[in-house]
């Protein structure tokens, strides 16, 4: 690699990641993914692919944050090109019902004219009727990691990180708290945070291009 070349903290992830020089953590956690069951797991259609656009792929992922009441899961959506968190809900606790609402909330208002593909883990939640009921009903094709590779979803743990070191670093009192600050967090990473890799624009800037770009693309083609 040139000594002059810039590259971002997920570049030098994928790197690191392809050169297996990554160490794995010892610790403890709260887990967040149960795939030890009989429900159908989907091919991870990611696998090679370039994304070229905005609601051309989503990742989901689910986090745990604490408050001084309990512990919380915040579920997120967030478009794999701009980087834009489209879709979160926080709830306490890991159902099905509950990790649904960032998903309905990810494709509320939206009329997909193109294909879109929906990432995440093998988790119980992704799998189960009614989150792939979801996904059907807005022609969305649903993609999973191969088996327990966390590597295979990083940017959706790479999103989660971003939230939880830079943004949610107080701990709040309760859960109602903790949504609001959520919110304001989230809406300050889509409309303020630069990314290197989106050449230092905001998620925000880049989805509103790229869904522009795309509509006269499709008006075009149409005529």
């Amino acid at each position: 690699m040139n000594e002059q070349q810039k590259m971002g903290r997920d570049g030098l992830f994928n790197l690191l990641c392809s050169e297996k020089m990554l160490i794995h953590p010892r610790k403890n956690y709260t887990k967040t993914t149960h795939s030890k069951y009989w429900l159908r797991k989907h091919p991870n259609l990611l696998l090679g692919k370039k994304i070229t656009r905005s609601n051309e792929v989503y990742v989901s992922d689910i986090t745990y944050i604490k408050s001084r009441e309990r512990t919380h899961y915040l579920s997120l959506v967030t478009d794999a090109y701009s980087r834009k968190i489209v879709g979160y809900h926080l709830s306490d606790d890991m159902s099905t019902e509950q990790v649904v609402k960032a998903l309905q909330k990810a494709v509320r208002d939206k009329n997909f004219h193109m294909p879109i593909i929906h990432h995440s883990d093998r988790g119980l939640q992704y799998c189960a009727a009614l989150y792939q009921q979801q996904l059907q009903e807005n022609r969305i094709t649903p993609s999973m990691t191969d088996g327990y590779d966390c590597y295979q979803n990083a940017l959706a743990e790479r999103i989660n990180g971003i939230l939880k070191n830079e943004f949610l670093i107080y701990k709040c009192n309760n859960g109602k708290e903790l949504n609001k600050y959520i919110k304001q967090s989230i809406e300050t990473y889509n409309n303020l945070r630069p990314h290197l890799s989106l050449n230092m624009k905001t998620p925000e800037y880049i989805h509103k291009k790229s869904s522009e770009e795309n509509s006269t693309a499709l008006v075009n083609f149409k005529h």
